[in-house]
């Protein structure tokens, strides 16, 4: 598959990914990537936040591919529980963020803290850093094996934004070609 047989659908976390973040980035530069935008970037909300994601998977036209960073990767999981088979294609997941860092966040829905511990009922790879200050390489590991994700190590990559160095993201970019590759030929949209 590549990017323009899918409609590349942006996760954010907590504060929205800002214009440098590499979310930002690949939304401007993939002509069919697009943000699913929150009411409240600052209070997320587990069912609100989820409700959006479904809502953007049921609109899009090609298959799906979610992108999601920290508490994006959890909103992720959230949806999943309403998602059927099919309607997503893959789930690129990028440094997810612990329930010890998601309950440190002012605003943060409670019922938004606790991980949903299923597997998701799609293809998906997991990307963390050994030394991510929200999300400890064994708690990204231990998501991993619920979610039933592929675990890539970034190595020391610290929270793979901006604030460490990761704005253009070029090797993510390449990474996630791989990964829409993998996925192999564009597969028939099946909404149940």
């Amino acid at each position: 598959m590549k990017s323009s047989d899918a409609d590349i659908l942006l996760i954010p976390g907590w504060s929205g990914s800002g214009p440098d973040h590499w979310q930002s980035r690949w939304e401007a530069r993939l002509p069919t990537a697009r943000r699913v935008a929150q009411e409240d970037w600052y209070k997320p909300s587990r069912q609100l936040w989820a409700e959006r994601i479904v809502e953007a998977v049921r609109a899009a036209t090609r298959p799906v591919v979610l992108v999601a960073h920290s508490a994006g990767c959890s909103a992720v999981a959230f949806a999943a529980e309403h998602l059927h088979r099919g309607e997503v294609a893959g789930g690129f997941l990028v440094a997810p963020a612990s329930e010890r860092a998601k309950g440190a966040v002012p605003g943060m829905g409670p019922d938004f803290i606790a991980h949903r511990r299923e597997t998701l009922p799609f293809r998906s790879v997991l990307i963390a850093s050994a030394n991510d200050p929200y999300c400890t390489h064994a708690e990204a590991r231990d998501l991993a094996e619920a979610w039933g994700s592929e675990f890539v190590d970034a190595g020391d990559s610290g929270h793979l934004n901006s604030e460490s160095g990761h704005g253009p993201w070029p090797d993510g970019l390449l990474r996630f070609a791989g990964f829409l590759k993998s996925l192999g030929a564009v597969p028939e949209r099946s909404i149940q």
